[in-house]
């Protein structure tokens, strides 16, 4: 059996925590500036080139690429092989990471957006925690860790559904290209777009926030997701709605599909609005 230092876990999970509020991931940024490149909109063209300056000044002065610095959301695998130890005893891996999630907020002054109770009080927790943790067991002695900094703004715009069964794609593309509409200028586009189709009620609002986590330059594996993908990419880039709401043919960056078995009288699909400061980042421990 592995022993990781809780400390270690923890350390690790801060560094992140700031690196992602500074800096886009690479294949984000590349998809803007070939965004940018294509774009026929004058003033669309502006913004996304905006963009790319605000991450270049962002990881030079090392300041937050967006004043919501998000909540935090932690998608763990943690191999059977390890455990996680503080002064010889054994430690939940949610503690660590919570633990590096404080310290990172902290550390690198970004906004701590958490409240402790959703409806009473609202207080803030003052330190951006507790994140949002979801743990899956996996072969080995390894952890791995995939966090992203979730603003509040584009997750307001996401929404689910329970189709019947029968429901053929075109329903289920319409549907997307609604909660698009919906999102509008409100939730920061260009947009990522995750979408989760099968599990149950609770599976598919999972796997589409976990799709996000996926390149944006990388096709799904199964061939016809991939294809389902493209088409709902290119009618939400066909909305007009463009870079923050200002019109373009930039409406998302991407569209990301994950998907589950889920029961013969159910067809579950939901969809989690990413804005364009998509910050997110995994690791190996």
């Amino acid at each position: 059996m592995r022993k990781i230092d809780f400390h270690k876990i923890a350390e690790a999970v801060e560094q992140v925590c700031i690196d992602i509020c500074h800096q886009l991931p690479d294949d984000v940024l590349s998809a803007i500036k070939e965004s940018a490149e294509k774009e026929s909109n004058p003033r669309a063209v502006e913004i996304l080139n905006q963009l790319i300056e605000n991450n270049k000044i962002a990881a030079k002065d090392n300041i937050p690429l967006c004043q919501d610095t998000g909540l935090v959301v932690v998608f763990a695998e943690q191999g059977v092989e390890t455990v996680v130890s503080e002064n010889d005893k054994n430690r939940p891996l949610e503690d660590a990471v919570n633990e590096g999630v404080k310290r990172g907020y902290r550390k690198g002054y970004l906004r701590k957006s958490v409240v402790d109770d959703p409806l009473k009080n609202r207080r803030n927790t003052g330190t951006n925690i507790p994140s949002i943790f979801h743990l899956e067991q996996s072969d080995g002695d390894k952890i791995k860790l995939s966090l992203m900094a979730k603003g509040g703004g584009c997750e307001n715009k996401s929404q689910f559904k329970m189709f019947n069964p029968t429901a053929e794609s075109e329903e289920i593309i319409n549907w997307v290209l609604q909660v698009v509409k919906q999102a509008g200028a409100n939730a920061c586009p260009p947009f990522i777009i995750g979408i989760g189709i099968g599990g149950n009620f609770e599976k598919s609002c999972l796997l589409s926030k976990k799709a996000l986590l996926n390149r944006l330059d990388k096709e799904n594996s199964q061939p016809y997701y991939a294809e389902l993908e493209k088409q709902i990419l290119n009618k939400v880039n066909s909305l007009g709605i463009g870079p923050q709401g200002l019109g373009g043919n930039t409406t998302a960056l991407g569209v990301k599909i994950e998907t589950a078995p889920c029961h013969i009288a159910s067809l579950p699909v939901a969809v989690n609005i990413e804005c364009h400061s998509h910050r997110h980042k995994s690791m190996v421990i």
